[in-house]
C-alpha cells in the first residue's frame, strides 16, 4: 500500500480548485493510487450543514475536512480537498495535524473571477445580497509558503495539472509517470 497524503487546494470561489481536484484525482487513480476528494461544497451539504459562514463556523468546517483528510491519508489514501479555506491560521493548524501535506494555492484575479461568474455569485455579493462572501465582503488570506502556486487565470487546467503532478513527483509523494512509449 502506498503512503497517503493530503493535497489541500485553497483559493477564492471560482478559481478552479474543484476542476483541478477532479483532474488530479482522475490521473492519480489512472496511475493506481487510491484517491478521495473532499469538495468544500459537498462537505457543507453532507458533513457541515449545521454550520453557517461566520469565522468560527468556517474554522469548524475546515477542521472537520482536515480531520477526515488525516484519517484517509494515514490509511494510504490521497485525500484531495478543494475548499476555499480563507483563513491562514486554520490552514496552518490543519497542516500541523498531518504528516504529509501539500498546500496548493489556486490563485485567480478578481477580474477573471467576475468573468467566470456563471452563477452570478460575485455580482450578488457586490450588491450586498450575499453576506460573508469570500473575496468581496469577507477576507481571503493568501498562503505564505504553499508548495505550489497555480495561477488559473494565466494557464489552462491541463497545464496546471501537469505542474501539480510534477510538483508531487518532486516532493516524492507520487512516483514519476513512465515516459510514453
Amino acid at each position: 500500500m502506498s503512503e497517503g497524503f493530503t493535497l489541500w487546494l485553497t483559493g477564492l470561489p471560482g478559481s478552479g480548485k474543484s476542476t483541478l481536484a477532479g483532474l488530479a484525482a482522475e490521473e492519480l487513480r489512472r496511475r493506481g493510487y487510491r484517491v478521495e476528494i473532499l469538495d468544500g461544497d459537498e462537505v457543507r451539504t453532507h458533513l457541515s450543514k449545521d454550520l453557517g459562514f461566520s469565522k468560527a463556523d468556517r474554522d469548524a468546517n475546515i477542521r472537520r475536512i482536515g480531520y477526515v483528510c488525516k484519517l484517509l491519508s494515514r490509511n494510504g489514501v490521497i485525500a484531495i480537498t478543494a475548499a476555499i479555506s480563507p483563513y491562514r491560521e486554520i490552514r496552518d493548524e490543519v497542516r500541523r495535524e498531518h504528516q504529509r501535506f501539500v498546500e496548493v494555492y489556486v490563485k485567480c484575479s478578481l477580474e477573471k473571477l467576475f468573468e467566470r461568474d456563471d452563477k452570478g455569485l460575485y455580482a450578488k455579493a457586490l450588491r450586498g445580497e450575499i453576506p460573508f462572501f469570500t473575496g468581496v465582503s469577507d477576507p481571503y488570506e493568501e498562503p505564505l509558503n504553499p508548495e505550489l502556486l497555480i495561477e488559473s487565470d494565466r494557464e489552462d487546467a491541463q497545464s496546471s495539472l501537469r505542474r501539480l503532478l510534477s510538483r508531487l513527483e518532486e516532493l516524492g509523494y507520487i512516483a514519476k509517470a513512465p515516459a510514453p512509449q
